[in-house]
């Protein structure tokens, strides 16, 4: 295996139903890559995958820094550097922002109160809304409450970040500042998985782009290649009816 992330004959099934057919990946440390695909192709349940919050079948493999996603003492390490990122924000409604942020590095890492809130305003600050410390997740908008979950993903210090669809239950107005803390992720050099049908975002701040459908990935290749001149029939469909939408 060669890749930070390293996905081996991934296969994925519900009863009958084959979601994911055997899927090989390599994804460098560092690099950004942005999947994509019509509903239903399987690009969330890979990305469920790489932390095991979809087990997947016998004969699959998957590694992330060496270290193999099985399960006990291994699966935790895993989970401990690999940071997730939802569609809906999971925020937890009784604690303020700030203890949102806090409460893994406390739990997980063992960091002292102040070490965790010192570090919790810092990010706060990082996303844009430090100002919304001291106030519950209901009193916050959409975008908001998806940029303390970012910062929630980040007190952990991951060397992988995973998003599923960040920006798909946002109002269309929340999506951009949503989009621009990611942008600026991106530029730090953490390793980032992206499901998403931003194709602006793709284009500008993918180093590849993987088109996906019926679980297998159909194309991949840097974003002007995928997106504007899209090697494979099913990839072309796709994007003609995304982009004229």
């Amino acid at each position: 295996m060669t890749g930070f992330v390293s996905i081996r004959n991934l296969r994925k099934s519900y009863g009958s139903f084959e979601a994911l057919k055997g899927i090989d990946l390599d994804v460098a440390k560092g690099e950004v890559v942005c999947i994509i695909g019509p509903s239903g192709s399987g690009k969330s349940t890979l990305i469920r995958c790489i932390n095991r919050l979809e087990a997947f079948s016998e004969g699959s493999e998957i590694r992330v820094d060496g270290t193999p996603v099985t399960s006990g003492r291994a699966l935790a390490k895993v989970r401990a550097e690999v940071g997730m990122v939802f569609q809906s924000f999971n925020l937890f409604p009784h604690l303020t922002v700030r203890q949102n942020v806090m409460l893994a590095p406390r739990r997980v890492r063992g960091t002292t109160r102040a070490e965790a809130s010192a570090q919790a305003d810092r990010l706060l600050d990082r996303v844009g809304i430090g100002n919304q410390a001291d106030k519950y997740p209901e009193h916050l908008s959409g975008g908001q409450q998806q940029r303390v979950a970012i910062a929630r993903a980040l007190a952990m210090e991951p060397q992988v970040m995973l998003f599923d669809e960040p920006t798909s239950s946002l109002d269309p107005e929340m999506v951009g500042e949503v989009l621009d803390v990611m942008r600026d992720l991106a530029r730090t050099g953490v390793t980032m998985i992206v499901v998403t049908h931003e194709m602006g975002f793709a284009s500008q701040v993918a180093d590849r782009v993987i088109f996906m459908d019926a679980g297998q990935i159909v194309e991949e290749g840097p974003p002007a290649q995928v997106l504007s001149h899209p090697r494979e029939p099913r990839t072309r469909d796709f994007l003609g009816a995304v982009l004229n939408h």
